[in-house]
């Protein structure tokens, strides 16, 4: 079983495999040279970045992130203000400093390749580092898979961790029905069981500390977003595309209206919440992977939705929604994906809006099988959708994405809550048939920008 802290996880943008998972990666090979007394050999290194990452991994920073890894920077410590600086020196002095303390001679026009052409069949995120000596031997090599929402896999890596894991919870499950059958033999909540299984691995005031540090970066976020104490909110997105942002314009518009007569002003503050989080994921700050960087937006946004129009709002109901949300990504994460290179955007956003429907429906009162049934909505009307990054960059059509599907994970919650559980479709029924949809989608609609709005949209 996985913990609800590897869905939740603090780091940079602008993507989650491509920027997250990279340095993620970076540093664990730099951390493997030093275990084994090799770092001081260490004359040069290279790069290879295999299939999605080399196709759009310019536009999602993916060298970026290769190089603050190999630095010794971890996306949930790395401080964003820090890094354009540390890539300028790199530039003009030509010297990288391996986990901040060996410096080799490192280009990184040079030393990492984009080898958007190939792929290595475990994976369409793979990178190979390759260390050399001084006089041209190789040290030492590292294959790892970026698996989406930040998780690493290192090329030959045992899984069998995995089954002694599940055993040590009070209440493993792999699917939704095993979900569902717990909660029913127990008479307890989804947020309960999980938070049962997190005290495995800490005490529950830890556990609830934990998640309201991940909900206080997720508002911090939103802020930011909106221009508050981030003078960088005025400035275009980075890249070609000059992107203006809209999430601060927005939300002086909407504090100007306040207590003006509009039935649908949630959904222009939902909007706004959710554009807030992914302009500035696209602008490289710190997000919350929700499950990835690329659909940060949604749960946050309903998260706000929550806080701000729902009267009986708490910090308890925040920690709950946290721990449904969390169940359902680790169904998606065990029997499908939350790659969008794997699955297409149905995975990252899709899930997202899954995940955002259930736990939205579980803090307003939902039995478990409402709450399978919102998380299952969620997703249906989701399936086939695609990632077709314009440029490579999460800016078009992700911003508006994320919005849509934090709307949509808000009405599918009131479906749910307005039925009684019961439904035709199962939720493990929607995961099969998205893990099926992403098997059948062409390789051109899967973060690759070969296809969609990014063959369609002429960059500027």
């Amino acid at each position: 079983m996985l913990s609800a802290f590897d869905i939740f996880k603090i780091g940079i943008g602008p993507s989650s495999s491509h920027t997250v998972g990279p340095m993620r990666a970076a540093l664990k090979f730099a951390q493997s040279l030093e275990r084994r007394g090799l770092l001081a050999q260490v004359a040069r290194l290279h790069v290879d970045l295999f299939g999605s990452l080399g196709a759009t991994g310019h536009g999602h920073a993916t060298d970026q992130g290769v190089i603050l890894g190999l630095l010794g920077d971890a996306p949930d410590t790395v401080r964003p203000e820090t890094v354009q600086p540390r890539l300028d020196a790199l530039r003009r002095t030509g010297q990288l400093a391996l986990l901040g303390t060996t410096p080799i001679a490192f280009d990184r026009v040079r030393d990492i390749a984009f080898r958007g052409e190939a792929s290595l069949p475990e994976h369409p995120n793979a990178m190979r580092f390759t260390a050399f000596a001084a006089d041209g031997a190789v040290l030492a090599e590292g294959t790892y898979f970026s698996v989406g929402g930040g998780f690493v896999v290192e090329g030959g890596q045992a899984v069998a961790q995995t089954a002694a894991a599940a055993a040590a919870v009070p209440h493993p499950f792999t699917t939704g029905d095993e979900l569902m059958a717990q909660c029913r033999a127990h008479g307890i909540s989804v947020a309960t069981l999980v938070m049962r299984n997190e005290c495995v691995w800490r005490p529950e005031a830890e556990v609830r500390a934990g998640l309201l540090r991940i909900w206080g970066v997720m508002q911090q976020c939103v802020q930011r977003g909106f221009g508050i104490d981030n003078p960088l909110a005025a400035h275009a997105l980075p890249g070609p595309l000059r992107m203006r942002r809209r999430a601060p314009e927005l939300h002086r518009e909407l504090l100007a209206q306040a207590g003006a007569a509009d039935p649908l002003a949630a959904m222009d503050w939902v909007n706004a919440f959710a554009m807030a989080v992914n302009e500035e994921n696209a602008a490289g700050g710190r997000v919350v992977t929700a499950p990835t960087n690329g659909a940060a937006g949604v749960v946050p946004a309903v998260m706000h939705y929550y806080q701000r129009f729902v009267p009986q709002a708490s910090d308890d109901g925040i920690v709950d929604f946290l721990l449904t949300a969390a169940a359902i990504a680790l169904l998606y994460k065990t029997n499908a994906s939350i790659s969008g290179a794997e699955v297409g955007c149905q995975g990252e956003v899709g899930v997202a809006c899954s995940m955002a429907a259930g736990a939205l429906a579980a803090v307003l009162g939902a039995t478990p099988a409402q709450v399978e049934n919102a998380a299952e909505i969620g997703m249906e009307h989701n399936l086939g959708l695609t990632c077709d990054p314009v440029g490579g960059m999460v800016q078009i059509p992700c911003v508006e994405r994320n919005a849509m599907g934090a709307v949509k994970a808000i009405n599918a919650s009131r479906m749910a809550l307005r039925g009684d559980g019961s439904h035709y479709v199962s939720l493990d029924a929607v995961i099969r048939t998205m893990k099926q949809t992403g098997e059948d989608m062409k390789s051109t609609y899967k973060e690759t920008s070969l296809g969609g709005l990014a063959v369609n949209v002429v960059e500027c």
